[in-house]
Parts: structure tokens; sequence; C-alpha cells
């Protein structure tokens, strides 16, 4: 499998269904809609809504259930550019830089930016909750956003971002190095794996092998993060490189070195991919996307 051509296809088709569902920039509201949009059109690998509808297909590849994967996909894409979003204000990362344009509370401003955020968040359960979702079965659409939303708050992303700023410039080991980036990235990687394979019907030893394999490209994904933010460009991280050094920030790289974290990276990969064993050719992208992931530079 060409897994930049599967990355392609597959990102136009979230574009265009986010592009469907995202409100208008106009009447009262229009400033704040802006600036909602103008994060969530900025480009970026939509690897998390990408990873749904691979998860999706993994366990059932017909067209139908690829359509009612869609709305997830846009709901988890609303949520991470709302966490970018806020990771990126002065009182959290402090960056300029995301996705090669200014972060959005350098041209809407802080209190514009927080809001964007909240726009998108709750614009996400919107989606997960209302007519966009409707094929699914109410049980199923449930059991996703209680998934979504444990992976995206104070025991998931929240409470990794949390973790992160309470341990700045502190000496802190391997375990709880594990317990920010899995709460912090890795949750909800996994929860998008998982949702796609709950659009699909999967059943309990499908969902438990996706989990797996989500559990262990979340560590690859946040591993290959450090490594580059030490070895990659400004322009091709998209973002400010160097920034975790400047921050203080405990990584991989900084606890084990640059060439354990890449040994320990493709060894998650490694895993991520055996998880899938039961799967047939369908779980291709999946496979391939974890290759992906490790290989990636940006």
């Amino acid at each position: 499998m060409e897994i930049r051509t599967y990355l392609d296809e597959q990102r136009r088709k979230v574009e265009d269904r986010l592009a469907a569902f995202m409100l208008e920039p106009i009447g009262a509201f229009a400033q704040h809609i802006e600036a909602m949009r103008y994060s969530l059109f900025a480009g970026g690998k939509r690897i998390r809504p990408v990873l749904c509808l691979a998860g999706a297909e993994a366990v059932d590849s017909d067209e139908q259930t690829r359509q009612r994967a869609l709305p997830v996909a846009c709901a988890l894409e609303c949520i991470h550019t709302y966490s970018l979003i806020h990771d990126d204000l002065p009182a959290m990362d402090d960056d300029d830089l995301r996705r090669g344009k200014p972060t959005n509370h350098t041209v809407f401003g802080e209190a514009a930016a927080i809001l964007a955020g909240d726009g998108l968040l709750t614009f996400a359960f919107e989606l997960l909750s209302g007519a966009a979702s409707a094929p699914l079965p109410d049980p199923t659409r449930i059991r996703i956003i209680q998934t979504i939303a444990r992976a995206a708050g104070p025991l998931g992303m929240v409470g990794g971002q949390s973790l992160d700023m309470i341990y700045e410039g502190q000496q802190v080991g391997y375990e709880e190095l594990r317990r920010i980036h899995r709460s912090k990235t890795g949750a909800l990687i996994t929860a998008s794996v998982v949702c796609g394979a709950m659009v699909a019907g999967a059943d309990e030893d499908q969902e438990a092998a996706l989990k797996t394999y989500g559990d262990h490209i979340g560590l690859a994904f946040q591993i290959v993060d450090d490594l580059l933010d030490v070895e990659a460009t400004t322009a091709e991280l998209g973002k400010s490189a160097g920034s975790d050094a400047k921050a203080d920030k405990v990584t991989y790289p900084s606890l084990f070195g640059v060439e354990t974290s890449r040994t320990m990276a493709r060894e998650a990969v490694q895993e991520a991919i055996a998880a899938l064993a039961a799967f047939d050719y369908q779980a291709d992208p999946l496979r391939a996307l974890a290759r992906y992931i490790v290989d990636r530079r940006k």
C-alpha cells in the first residue's frame, strides 16, 4: 500500500465533510466562527480522523460503514484542533507558529482563541450526538461519545496536558513520562481507532486488539514527536523546533537519548502491527499508518 496516497485520499474525504459540517462565518457570531475555521482548516495530517476511518475499514470495508464513520472522524479532528489552539496559548506552551501559520491567538487574540477552542470542542459533541451521526444506532453513539469524552477529558488529554505543565523543569522518571503521554497524546489516538471499530460493529476481541494497536502507535507517535523536536527544522515541523528543551520539558530523548528513543518507537510500531494478527488485508491501512508514524519527518 502507498500510504501517502491513502492519507491524501482519506484527508480529502475528511476535509470535504468538515467543510460541509462546519458553520459559516456569517451573522452575529461571524468573528468567533472565523477563528474556529482558521485553525480547523489550517492544514495538518488529519492522523486521528484517518485512524478512525481505517479502524472502521479493518472491521468492515463496506462504503456505507465508511460514510457512517466520517462524522465521528470529523468530531475527533475538531477536538484535536481545539487542543492545539489551547496548547499554543501564552499560559501553556506559548507558541507563535502552528501548521506553518501564525497560531490562533496571535491572529485573533487570546480571548478569541480560547473561545475558538471551546467552540470546536463543543461542536464535536454536536456532531456526535446530532443529525450527522443519526445513522448509527443510539447505543453505539452513546459508547462512542463516552469513549471520546473520556479520552479527551480529565483522565485523558486534558489531564495529560495538566501533568505536562506540572512537571516542567522537574526530574521525572519513565513511569511519569509514560503517564503524561499516554494521557496527553495516546488516549485520543487510541479512541480514534476504537471508535472507528465501534462504528463498524466490532466484537469484543476486535475492539481489544485495536485498543492495543492504538496504545502502541500512540506511544510511537509521541516518541517520534519528541525526536522531531530535537532533529527537525521549524520549516519541516510547521511549528517552533526545539520548544521542548526551551520549556525544560521531560521527553524521551532527554531521558533515554536519541538512538534509544528511536529504537523504542520502532519496537512500539512492531507491537502495534503484531496486535493486528487476527485481521486480514482490510487492516493493511492500519499497518501502513503505523510504519508511517515512525518514519515521518513532520
